[in-house]
């Protein structure tokens, strides 16, 4: 994995440790609840991502994913970030949290086409890596996942997957076309979050 997405990946990870913590402090659980809540929502996608490419998960073979998450979680406590009103909705994270979601819904896409999948397996995998941690965090505390009901997000994983795949098929998929992509859905990301977009709803 080139280094720029590791710097990505820890930013998103960071970010994802944040979110777990508000939501477990939102939802009263207790120490442990806050720790399973916050390891699920950074780490949970990339776990399942690997568990279906049947292959040792990234987080349990390197150091930096736990070390991240729980220097995150020090800092979030020493600091009460987790007091500050409305903290997910502040740029910093936003943009953290945006940078975390492309570079994982990436590295989903990117192994996927290494190990051969179909358009459908790339689409899958890419969500899973990218949202599948909050996706099961949410079952675990009871609400409807935040992603199925939330703004333009986890659209945004779809639309990495679609254009990372299409590259692949034409055969230009290389570090500069993944870049573009990258910045191109970061971009896309928070335009949509500042015009506060929101995929059509059936009333």
């Amino acid at each position: 994995m080139p280094d720029y997405f590791i710097y990505a990946d820890i930013a998103g990870m960071i970010a994802f440790s944040i979110s777990g913590f508000l939501i477990a402090i939102k939802n009263k659980l207790d120490i442990l609840g806050i720790l399973i809540a916050s390891s699920l929502t950074a780490l949970g996608g990339g776990i399942i991502r690997d568990a279906i490419l049947n292959t040792s998960p990234f987080a349990f073979t390197t150091i930096y994913p736990a070390l991240t998450l729980l220097l995150t979680l020090f800092l979030v406590y020493i600091f009460k970030i987790y007091k500050k009103p409305s903290i997910e909705r502040k740029w910093l994270f936003v943009i953290s949290d945006t940078i975390g979601l492309v570079a994982f819904s990436i590295t989903g896409a990117i192994l996927a086409i290494d190990a051969q999948y179909n358009f459908f397996g790339i689409l899958i995998l890419s969500f899973i890596t990218a949202v599948g941690g909050g996706v099961t965090r949410d079952i675990m505390i009871n609400q409807v996942p935040t992603v199925l009901i939330s703004d333009f997000y986890g659209s945004i994983a779809v639309i990495v997957a679609t254009l990372l795949a299409s590259l692949e098929y034409l055969d230009i998929l290389n570090e500069i076309s993944i870049v573009v992509v990258a910045v191109f859905c970061v971009i896309l990301r928070l335009i949509a979050f500042k015009r506060e977009w929101h995929l059509p709803r059936i009333h």
